[in-house]
């Protein structure tokens, strides 16, 4: 498996980094990943490094990691139920000021208005529920789409930090 770091230099070697005339299309990158459990980790990994190549502080790449880690999950456990014929396709995008991921299944979708509140009092010994929660705590913006060819697509974006200014500092 790529280390870490190496894993880094590689997406920052194919993600420009908004940085004057960057034609649209070069501001996006596709991982399609197969519905198993290690790539629940990947998602996670690779989502650190292109947080971090964006500007992030650890802090929100954390949050960042952590919201598209818990949304591949779903998309593999409960979208796509497992079935190893299925995959997820795990898309960063940056539009302006946002930074932008979808994460698309081949199951049947879901309505996020379905999802019971986990700090609801019945869900608050549940051992699962808490996703949806964590990506909206997270993520500055999160809706969900049927996608076009079935299945769900969940949307989440962040602003993106402002970049760092060139002056010393006083």
């Amino acid at each position: 498996m790529t280390q870490p770091d190496a894993l880094c230099y590689e997406i920052r070697a194919f993600w420009p980094l908004l940085e004057g005339n960057v034609a649209p299309d070069r501001n996006r990158i596709e991982v399609i990943l197969q519905s198993r459990m290690d790539s629940v980790h990947l998602a996670e990994e690779i989502s650190g490094c292109v947080a971090a190549s964006l500007g992030f502080d650890e802090d929100e790449r954390h949050r960042i990691s952590l919201a598209i880690r818990e949304g591949v999950a779903n998309a593999i456990f409960y979208g796509n139920l497992q079935c190893p014929d299925k995959l997820v396709r795990l898309i960063f995008e940056v539009d302006g000021s946002r930074f932008i991921v979808r994460i698309r299944d081949e199951g049947c979708g879901f309505n996020l208005e379905d999802v019971p509140d986990p700090l609801a009092q019945e869900n608050l010994m549940k051992t699962s529920g808490r996703g949806i929660f964590l990506m909206r705590a997270f993520m500055d913006e999160l809706k969900v789409l049927r996608s076009s060819g079935g299945g769900s697509e969940l949307v989440m974006a962040k602003r993106l930090p402002p970049p760092p200014s060139d002056s010393p500092a006083q």
